[in-house]
């Protein structure tokens, strides 16, 4: 019997328009989960300081795919399994890069199992915000300072910005042209597509590559993902089948082997839930 993985996006995917997971989704993966033994997982660009949380109440027994593949956390035992550090080398050329279009990124460093987030005293309305939403999450402290992106020996595992797309493309675009080692993901808000974010990871860091890593792990041998933004396109272009949601950016839906309901109609989890009734016929 063919034992398939699924995995979801979370933000526009998986997440509700009030960006949470909605009871209903919530009840129907853990009736898969826990009666059906579905192996069900999340990929996501956030951190486990918010993802954790998203996923609380859901029964998943397997590790997580957070900041976009740069690392597995392990919700059983509150810890990473896996990451994948930029090298420190490179820190302070992407910094630099970020700096010469007037950008303060946030670098996200791993302390024991704690990520700790630099950043500059100059902080903009919405940075200020995303640090008010995730400050009493015990995964994440943020560190506050006049010189931020000074070496440490934490490992580095991601930069990250918001600011406007076009701005945060030409960050993107500088850091290729100096040819820095790093593996890069640009794409628009979700919520206003004017504005973008912009990440920074080690080389070979993607989601695709790490739902492989994880399809290993749990021994099964079908993939099956979901997503919406452009950030997810090299995951279901690596899955044995892609599924976008209705609402996903037309450039998504192109390239899914099948498009769903919205994201708002609980479409991941009754999409998963009507495969696993068909396959127990």
């Amino acid at each position: 019997m063919t034992r398939t993985l699924f995995v979801s996006d979370l933000d526009g995917t998986l997440l509700n328009r009030q960006s949470v997971v909605s009871e209903r989704s919530r009840e129907t993966l853990n009736d898969l989960i826990l009666n059906h033994g579905t192996l069900f997982s999340i990929a996501t660009a956030r951190t486990p300081a918010t993802a954790v949380k998203l996923m609380s109440g859901i029964a998943t027994n397997i590790p997580l795919v957070v900041m976009a593949g740069a690392a597995m956390w392990d919700n059983t035992v509150k810890q990473y399994v896996y990451t994948m550090p930029i090298a420190e080398s490179c820190v302070g050329k992407i910094c630099d890069a970020y700096e010469r279009h007037g950008v303060h990124p946030f670098i996200y460093r791993n302390h024991h199992g704690v990520l700790h987030a630099y950043h500059h005293t100059e902080l903009l309305a919405n940075e200020q915000a995303f640090i008010n939403e995730r400050i009493n999450t015990p995964f994440k402290r943020f560190m506050i300072s006049d010189n931020p992106y000074c070496e440490v020996d934490d490992a580095a595992l991601l930069i990250y910005a918001m600011n406007r797309y076009d701005v945060l493309e030409a960050v993107s675009a500088d850091i290729s042209a100096a040819g820095i080692e790093c593996h890069k993901v640009c794409y628009h808000d979700i919520f206003n597509p004017v504005n973008g974010i912009l990440e920074v990871y080690a080389p070979g860091v993607t989601k695709a590559a790490a739902i492989d890593r994880l399809k290993s792990l749990t021994g099964a041998d079908r993939l099956v993902v979901f997503g919406d933004n452009l950030n997810d396109r090299e995951m279901m272009l690596a899955a044995d089948y892609s599924v976008a949601v209705g609402n996903a950016f037309d450039e998504v839906k192109a390239i899914a082997d099948e498009v769903i309901g919205p994201n708002t109609a609980d479409s991941v989890a009754l999409r998963i839930a009507a495969e696993v009734k068909q396959n127990n016929q």
